[in-house]
């Protein structure tokens, strides 16, 4: 059965309607969110309601932490969105609403386990917080190996918001490499990040997601309305125009 995965939406509901109309035409029937819901982007409550709507099954990841708790290492412009999406939940009129997404919010698990398969926000140590970033496979070998010890088979990733295919050699092969696919191989452990829906940061500006069957791993790009999500976190006083910015350009 093929199934969808998606991460790192931050706010940004039209890249979000357009992944899901994009998943929903190929016929798949199971999406799961590996966290960052919220954080950065103009459309917080839309996209929470968005998900509960289709039933997509969500894990936490340190956005959406950081607004239902507090932002902890954060620089300040995401500090910033952190509270102002905090205060955007909090202002609803429609309590049932308002408690509703705190509800959804607070219940999100750290990881979830499909057999085989791990997925969490950031990395199967630290499922919150920690990024593996490609690089690591150069100057960070021991961390490469330390995660691996907790990879069954296949883990899927965020946070980073850069796709591709961590090897435990250590290696890391990036989407253009892999033509969009990753072979899957019962005789290799992978860490996989699915790269970014709401906020993509490898030099491409379109939403992007994984489909996931028996045999293959595929990267798939969605264009969406970049211009008009940036338009409207740079209007916004509460949001750092950088986070609008960088849309234009996927970094």
């Amino acid at each position: 059965m093929t199934f969808a995965l998606i991460s790192d939406i931050h706010s940004n509901l039209a890249a979000l309607q357009a992944v899901i109309d994009d998943i929903e035409k190929r016929g798949v029937k199971d999406t799961f969110c590996l966290g960052d819901i919220v954080g950065y982007g103009p459309k917080p409550k839309e996209c929470l309601d968005l998900l509960v709507e289709k039933g997509i099954v969500s894990i936490m990841g340190n956005h959406d932490h950081a607004v239902f708790y507090e932002p902890t290492n954060f620089n300040i412009g995401a500090e910033r969105a952190s509270y102002w999406t905090r205060q955007c939940l909090e202002d609803e009129k429609d309590r049932q609403k308002r408690n509703s997404r705190w509800m959804f919010l607070g219940r999100l698990p750290v990881r979830l386990e499909k057999g085989n398969i791990i997925l969490v926000h950031g990395s199967p140590r630290r499922p919150v917080n920690e990024y593996i970033f490609p690089d690591d496979i150069y100057t960070n070998t021991g961390k490469i190996g330390a995660v691996f010890e907790r990879v069954k088979h296949l883990c899927f990733v965020g946070h980073t918001h850069v796709p591709g295919v961590f090897l435990e050699d250590p290696d890391f092969y990036g989407v253009d490499e892999l033509e969009n696919v990753y072979t899957i191989s019962d005789a290799e452990r992978a860490i996989i990040n699915v790269g970014s829906v709401g906020q993509p940061r490898d030099q491409d500006v379109r939403a992007c997601y994984v489909l996931v069957n028996e045999s293959q791993v595929e990267f798939v790009r969605v264009e969406y309305d970049v211009e008009a999500t940036a338009k409207m976190i740079m209007a916004n006083p509460n949001l750092d125009n950088f986070e609008g910015e960088r849309l234009l350009d996927g970094r």
